[in-house]
């Protein structure tokens, strides 16, 4: 299944052309599930067909579903609950009733992501259109999977989990309660919930559509957005200028600034696709088609962080992170253990080295043509002599 994620700047018409990717992508027979997490039902309103918890039929081969993250909410609160009762007991701690809990801030973000792995996993649809929130909170979505397991890992290591047999022995000779069984359980499920849903993050058919209105404001977001997505390795698929005034519209008036100025940055974003506007909100199945919004790309361009070995001409291998935009005082690295922390503008990674890259030293990074070039020098110490 492929997994199309649109996002662009608040305002930008993101879900209209989310609503309208999807319904063009069913139009040509293509099994098409389209997932929103707004809480307003903004994807039924531009559908024409009311959305909720429950999904609902559009056309024949379209499917949109808006998840119901307070449900979900109040189901995991009361799951939790339920496992730590003696916890809870031993603390004197009162129970929620579910009725009375409202969602946290994030709660639907994390039944998007939910969503995203239970369509994955049902293999019932062959597109999977995503409505992203706006570009900053998608941005930080998509790296939400990776950082969490991270976080899990360090908290809950499993060698810590392989010695759950002495806990009774270890709770007696520490005089404190030991993690129950709940815990450890419920850290293996959140893991491998997470781990799902980052495979569908780093299939290689999972892109990102970005929408923006050519200006300015939308500039700085396309190049943020380019940045910020190429530092978590999630190809953009494509560039949608939206809301495109007509040449038409140039004749002297009010909107001759405008035209002029979108004509500017439309002639910077060469690789953007138009989507022209409609003069109104679009509104139902005929004004979507109308937009003409371009059909998602089956096989878009990967994302690659090579290593070069460069051992024979310079004694180094050369591990190339693509960073489109950056600007080199932005620019930070840290080599920690195993891991790399790449800070790029307001972005921070912390990712693993390549296995080979690990018995090296770090000899040397530098910028070119929005690129960073890390260099590395074989440890003696670690690295397999040759004969």
């Amino acid at each position: 299944m492929r997994t199309l994620l649109i996002t662009g700047p608040g305002g930008s018409g993101r879900t209209t052309v989310a609503a309208a990717t999807a319904l063009g992508a069913a139009g040509a027979g293509v099994k098409t599930l389209v997932l929103s997490a707004d809480r307003a039902d903004t994807l039924g309103a531009a559908l024409g067909v009311p959305t909720g918890a429950a999904p609902a039929r559009v056309t024949p081969a379209l499917t949109a579903w808006r998840p119901d993250a307070a449900a979900g909410f109040r189901d995991d609160l009361a799951g939790f609950q339920d496992r730590a009762s003696t916890v809870l007991d031993l603390l004197g701690a009162s129970r929620l009733d579910p009725e009375e809990v409202t969602p946290l801030p994030g709660a639907e973000e994390l039944t998007l992501l939910r969503a995203l792995r239970d369509a994955a996993l049902s293999e019932s649809h062959d597109l999977l259109v995503v409505d992203l929130p706006p570009t900053p909170q998608a941005l930080a979505l998509l790296a939400l999977p990776e950082e969490l397991r991270r976080y899990l890992r360090r908290l809950l290591p499993p060698e810590r989990q392989a010695a759950r047999a002495l806990r009774p022995v270890l709770g007696r000779l520490a005089g404190v309660p030991m993690p129950a069984e709940w815990l450890y359980e419920t850290t293996a499920r959140w893991d491998l919930e997470l781990a799902a849903v980052q495979a569908v993050l780093a299939d290689r058919r999972t892109a990102v559509r970005l929408v923006a209105e050519p200006g300015p404001a939308g500039d700085d977001a396309v190049r943020d957005a380019r940045l910020g997505l190429a530092l978590r390795a999630l190809p953009v698929e494509s560039l949608v200028a939206n809301r495109v005034l007509p040449e038409t519209a140039d004749g002297g008036g009010p909107l001759a600034g405008l035209v002029a100025q979108q004509r500017k940055f439309l002639g910077e974003w060469d690789d953007a696709r138009t989507v022209a506007h409609l003069g109104r909100d679009p509104r139902g199945g005929d004004d979507l088609a109308a937009l003409c919004v371009p059909g998602a790309d089956p096989e878009p361009s990967p994302v690659e962080w090579p290593v070069s070995d460069r051992l024979a001409d310079d004694g180094v291998l050369v591990w190339h992170i693509p960073l489109p935009g950056v600007i080199r005082d932005d620019l930070d690295l840290v080599r920690r253990g195993d891991e790399l922390v790449v800070t790029a503008g307001p972005f921070r990674r912390i990712v693993a080295l390549p296995s080979a890259l690990r018995r090296c030293t770090v000899d040397g990074a530098g910028l070119r043509e929005g690129e960073l070039r890390v260099r590395f020098a074989p440890d003696p110490a670690l690295w397999p002599r040759t004969r």
